[in-house]
């Protein structure tokens, strides 16, 4: 497939322009080396020594000053201590947005302690596996998530309560947390805890182990040092040029990498504001921005398609600077049309990445470019997706793409002891670290981590994401982009979003293409219009073969579609309670699945495994 993502772009930025932002970026990132004993917990004392009473977080009606964060860091820590923690030891936390969100976490860094963040809404197994993957030794457990351990057994570790006076837990969820720790904190005091306990922690120590978003299995931890967590905020901090006068929005969950690393390190870093926002909320986003002032959101996935969807009006606003992923071209041009302009930082990476992309010039629908080749340890392999396979040459090396060619994304992995740029923590599974490892690219003996993104550039370096590896699928002798369908689709009347996957088809090669669709509140499906869209944007072998149309979408609680359990359900009546269609190019519609509908359309019914 192909699509015009750039048309209609601002005109091409000078390569030496985009590049010398970006060496501006590398210098910021090369600011901390691996042995510098600097740590997260240095830089909050350094900050609150030097802005003292300016304002931190923002959270309903209470305001946290620097200096105030710190304290309630450091009774944590002390608290920490009392309960036998020491550095080295992992201590899991579960914890919606909130101030105890912040203090926990940089409190337990105080004493050296890495910090496993827990998504909030998990329980049983996948709970389990979180807490025995980052092999904690305790957790805290905010009251909002009580429910969550109270419903899985089999946790082996302590689980100390954190109190949240908003959400009020039964006593039979608070039955199995211990106050322990809360009582700890209570006699605590506020004075900073002697130094030494970090002597021997360098900025390549871990401190962080947060999860990838599990889209196609169990998470996997993801193991972040000091020095990755700092450089972010170091690099983005000179990307957008933050200051101490901008607000930062902080609404998507913090256990996430999106919010924990780069909005937090970010505004740590530049000694900026973060107005926390315990969820995402379409009614009071713009509420939010205008009350507060805030000048700099984060977005990820589907949530700049949720707010256009509305009818909502930004009003006057200050938002200057929006940064993240997922936003497709179309969503873009509509969001500075109606909501103004303002500079957009589209990127392109993930948790454990060793390299990254990001769009420093506002190029529409770009997540990244590359000016200058020999200053970045990404490349594009050639990739075989009917193959599941990377092409190699006679030499049996991999091949780079050429421009407007699809391949997937790697980055060399360099171990430096004085530089932290391009290493691969990895995460706490040393298997699954290796899986994620390319040797041999392009000589004897080299390594590369393998990102799964399939990505295409231009003539000019920009880069476009394509689809993960895997989602993209063949139909009919042609490759078909999940991403690219359901960008082309995305506006279809009444719609709230689109789900584009591939399904396997008996007696036939490939898969064929299904949407699960979710419609707007009060909006109902119309299979005459949809196939005319199909017509309208996207070749025929790309088009769905079968719609489904669903009260809710499959997602991560970061905005990430997941596809597995739709595509082992395929187009199967029996395992879908969804309203089904077919696809009849002869009628020109979608019609209500039947027998006579497949069979029509030359399709047999659907195998579930």
């Amino acid at each position: 497939m192909s699509s015009n993502l750039s048309e209609a772009s601002p005109a091409v930025v000078p390569r030496e322009e985009t590049q010398r932002k970006l060496d501006r970026r590398s210098r910021a990132a090369g600011l901390i080396k691996p042995l510098d004993h600097y740590t997260l917990a240095d830089r909050l004392e350094e900050q609150a020594r030097t802005l003292g009473e300016h304002a931190f977080l923002i959270y309903g009606d209470t305001r946290l000053s620097y200096a105030e964060v710190n304290r309630r860091a450091d009774r944590v820590a002390q608290a920490a201590l009392a309960c036998g923690l020491k550095p080295g030891d992992v201590c899991a936390m579960a914890m919606e947005n909130r101030p105890e969100f912040f203090t926990t976490w940089f409190g337990l860094t105080k004493i050296g302690v890495v910090v496993a963040f827990i998504n909030t809404q998990i329980n049983g197994h996948p709970l389990v596996h979180a807490l025995e993957t980052t092999d904690a030794k305790a957790a805290i457990v905010g009251e909002e998530c009580a429910h969550n351990f109270a419903q899985t057994p089999g946790i082996q570790v302590p689980l100390w309560l954190q109190p949240d006076a908003e959400k009020p837990a039964s006593a039979a969820d608070l039955d199995g947390l211990s106050d322990a720790y809360i009582k700890a904190l209570e006699q605590a005091p506020d004075t900073p805890v002697d130094r030494s306990l970090r002597a021997d922690i360098t900025s390549e120590t871990p401190t962080l182990l947060i999860f990838t978003s599990g889209t196609t299995g169990l998470p996997k931890a993801a193991i972040y040092s000091h020095m990755r967590w700092l450089c972010s905020g170091d690099v983005m901090e000179v990307t957008i040029d933050a200051t101490p006068e901008d607000v930062f929005y902080c609404c998507l969950p913090l256990y996430h990498g999106a919010a924990a690393t780069s909005v937090t390190s970010t505004a740590l870093r530049a000694g900026s504001s973060i107005l926390v926002r315990r969820k995402f909320s379409v009614s009071r986003f713009w509420q939010d921005v205008r009350n507060n002032g805030v000048t700099v959101c984060q977005y990820i996935g589907e949530i700049c398609r949720y707010l256009l969807n509305q009818d909502a009006e930004a009003g006057e606003h200050r938002l200057r600077c929006m940064m993240g992923a997922g936003l497709t071209a179309e969503s873009w041009r509509k969001w500075v049309e109606r909501f103004g302009q303002m500079d957009i930082y589209e990127g392109w990476g993930s948790t454990e990445a060793n390299t990254n992309l990001i769009n420093v010039d506002n190029r529409i629908g770009s997540c990244g470019r590359v000016p200058d080749w020999n200053k970045t340890n990404f490349r594009l392999i050639r990739y075989d997706i009917e193959n599941d396979a990377h092409l190699r040459d006679a030499n049996g090396f991999c091949i780079q793409c050429e421009p407007g060619e699809v391949g997937e994304g790697i980055g060399m992995i360099i171990n430096h002891p004085e530089i932290g740029g391009g290493r691969f923590e990895g995460y706490t599974n040393p298997e699954a670290s290796e899986k994620k490892i390319l040797r041999d690219v392009f000589s004897e003996g080299d390594a590369w981590w393998s990102s799964g993104d399939l990505l295409r550039y231009d003539e000019d370096g920009y880069f476009y994401f394509v689809d993960r590896v895997g989602d993209t699928f063949r139909w009919k002798s042609e490759n078909v982009s999940t991403q690219e369908v359901a960008s082309a689709l995305a506006d279809f009347k009444g719609a709230e979003l689109i789900n584009i996957y591939g399904v396997q088809v008996p007696q036939h090669e490939g898969r064929a293409g299904m949407a699960a669709i979710v419609m707007q509140e009060g909006q109902s499906f119309d299979p005459e219009a949809f196939y005319e869209l199909t017509e309208a944007r996207i070749p025929r072998y790309a088009a769905p073969q079968f719609v489904r149309v669903s009260k809710a979408a499959d997602m991560t609680t970061t905005f990430k579609l997941r596809k597995v359990d739709l595509q082992r359900q395929g187009y199967s009546p029996e395992h879908c309670a969804d309203p089904l269609y077919v696809r009849d190019e002869k009628a020109g519609t979608y019609r209500p699945y039947s027998p006579e509908a497949l069979a029509d359309a030359g399709l047999p019914p659907f195998e579930y495994h």
